[in-house]
Parts: structure tokens; C-alpha cells; sequence
């Protein structure tokens, strides 16, 4: 009841206010579950794609965001919530990953659909990152669900990373078909095959989004940028 009075009103006033562009919805099985991998621009991708969807989709969010006190705690969490966001602890890394999967795995038994950002992390500067193979690759083999990328197009452009206020322009959403990845269930201890699996997961969202690909992490090229910034305020010293 809730998501569907929060999906009314935040998705209807999404599509109206950016009008967002589809390529791709039937892609999207009526029934069952599926994962839905895609790019990550901006804060606002996981409310763009629930928006323009018939079907729930949840996604991972920082545990952060249902904690916080106040007034304005509250009514965060509860937007979250409502539009389907299941909180995860992210201070220790590999048990947030453990968690992340857990919820995926229990979403998709549901026979609804999950979605996630291979990449782990906002792309810093709009390029496509290596994905971690870890939770992609893990949920998709021990669910058995279907893969479906998704390439989310110039969401960077209305909300960049540290803006508060969005730009008013058109974001564009291209859904790829589904990728079967059965063949490989019961072998999600081949580090291998997930980096296989999330290797091929990252061709099709790269064909769809016309990204430029760079074989690091997203959070290794922060990194990168954040020491290059440091070291020129500092007179590269």
C-alpha cells in the first residue's frame, strides 16, 4: 500500500516533471523474478527506473538513511521505504557485501525484482567502470533469476554529485534483454566465472549506455581523482 502510494506519487511527478524516454519496457517479464543490472550516474537512478516500470523494483540502500533522528530521519526513512529501498549496513565492506546478497537472494524468492549497480559506487566522471563480481554474480547464480541490463543515460546531467537541485532535462532509460546465466548455477565459488558472468553483464550495459569502459574499479578511480585534486591545491608537492 505504501509503495504504491509513494510509486503514484513520486513516479508520476518524476515522469512529468523530467519526462523521461524509454527504450526496451518489454523487456520486462510481467511476472517473476529478474535482476536488473545497471549503470550508475547519479543519486537519482534509483527512482528514475522504479518511476517508468509497472512492477516493483528494490534496490540497496545505505542503512544511514532509515537511522537518522530527527524530523528529518524520519521522513527519510519512510520515503525510502516507500519506494522500496531495503537498508543495508555498509561499515564493514565484505558484510555489507554479505547482506546485499542475502537481500537480493530474498527479494528475488519473492518473484520480484531487484536491482543493482554492478559498479558498486556512482561513476565519478560519467565513464563506465569494471564491475565487482562479487554481488551481481553471486545473486544471479545462487537465484537462478534472469539478468537484465540497464543503461541509464545522462542522469549525471540533472543531478551530479554534490547538487541538490536537479536540472529540468529529459534522462533516457535503455532495458536490454534478458541474460540467462543458468548454465553456471551451483558454481558460485569459481571466482572465474564471476568475473565471467559480470564481465559480459558489463559488455551489454556498455553497447546500450555508448559509455567509454575503463578496466578499474569506480572506487579505485575516485581514489585517483581525489589524490590528483589533493595534490594540485597543494602545488603537486
Amino acid at each position: 500500500m505504501i509503495y504504491g502510494a509513494m510509486k503514484f506519487s513520486i513516479g508520476g511527478s518524476l515522469k512529468l516533471a523530467f519526462r523521461p524516454w524509454v527504450e526496451g519496457l518489454e523487456n520486462i517479464p510481467a511476472d517473476g523474478p529478474a535482476i536488473l543490472a545497471s549503470n550508475h550516474l547519479s543519486f537519482s537512478d534509483s527512482f528514475f527506473l522504479p518511476a517508468v516500470l509497472d512492477r516493483k523494483v528494490t534496490f540497496i540502500a545505505k542503512a544511514e538513511y532509515f537511522t537518522s533522528p530527527g524530523v528529518k530521519g524520519r521522513l527519510t526513512a519512510a520515503f525510502f521505504k516507500g519506494v522500496g529501498q531495503l537498508p543495508v549496513d555498509r561499515s564493514g565492506a565484505r558484510g555489507a557485501g554479505e547482506a546485499a546478497i542475502r537481500s537480493g537472494i530474498e527479494v528475488l524468492a519473492k518473484g520480484e525484482l531487484f536491482g543493482i549497480y554492478p559498479e558498486g559506487t556512482r561513476s565519478p566522471d560519467g565513464r563506465l567502470y569494471r564491475g565487482k563480481p562479487g554481488g551481481l554474480a553471486r545473486v544471479a547464480l545462487a537465484s537462478g533469476a534472469p539478468v537484465i541490463p540497464v543503461a541509464m543515460i545522462d542522469t549525471e546531467k540533472i543531478q551530479p554529485p554534490g547538487k541538490v537541485v536537479p536540472k529540468l532535462m529529459r534522462p533516457g532509460i535503455r532495458i536490454g534483454e534478458p541474460l540467462d546465466f543458468s548454465r553456471y548455477q551451483g558454481m558460485e565459488g569459481d571466482r572465474f566465472i564471476l568475473r565471467s558472468l559480470t564481465d559480459q553483464v558489463m559488455y551489454e550495459i556498455m553497447k546500450l549506455s555508448g559509455q567509454e569502459y575503463v578496466d578499474i574499479y569506480a572506487t579505485a578511480a575516485k581514489r585517483q581523482l581525489a589524490e590528483a585534486a589533493k595534490a594540485a591545491g597543494t602545488g603537486g608537492e
